[in-house]
């Protein structure tokens, strides 16, 4: 069995059931993270229907979350379901710039360590994942 995500009419993912409910899961949680809908909605059981302005609009606020966070361990949680969420956007049309500026710090989750501040993201990891990404998730 598997899942079945569409943009439009397109099939632009078709994981197996476990991964699949995973990244509906976790969607739903860094939702919560950003405040914002996702636009992933269930339309049978096996099948996801994404709304593609309202997911980039969604994907956006949590590149944008990653890049200001000095937190690796939040980075670490968010850069999966990310890079994923970007090849879904790619295939369906869409698009999510990332951010080639350097964005204000974010000061809701700071990591501190001895050296002082930790650093915010690496502006090419999210770019290298979203390519890994592609090569594993059939459609």
């Amino acid at each position: 069995m598997s899942q079945y995500f569409e943009a439009g009419e397109e099939t632009v993912w078709n994981p197996s059931n476990g991964v699949g409910l995973l990244f509906i899961r976790s969607s739903e949680a860094l939702a919560l993270a950003v405040d914002a809908p996702t636009g992933i909605t269930a339309s049978g059981a096996d099948e996801w229907v994404i709304d593609m302005p309202v997911f980039e609009k969604f994907v956006g606020e949590l590149v944008s979350r990653y890049q200001q966070s000095t937190h690796l361990i939040l980075r670490s949680l968010m850069e999966g379901f990310i890079a994923t969420s970007l090849v879904l956007i790619e295939r369906g049309g869409g698009s999510v710039p990332l951010p080639s500026t350097e964005p204000c710090p974010d000061a809701f989750d700071v990591q501190v360590s001895s050296d002082g501040l930790a650093p915010r993201a690496d502006p090419g990891r999210l770019e290298e994942l979203r390519i890994a990404h592609s090569k594993a998730m059939p459609i």
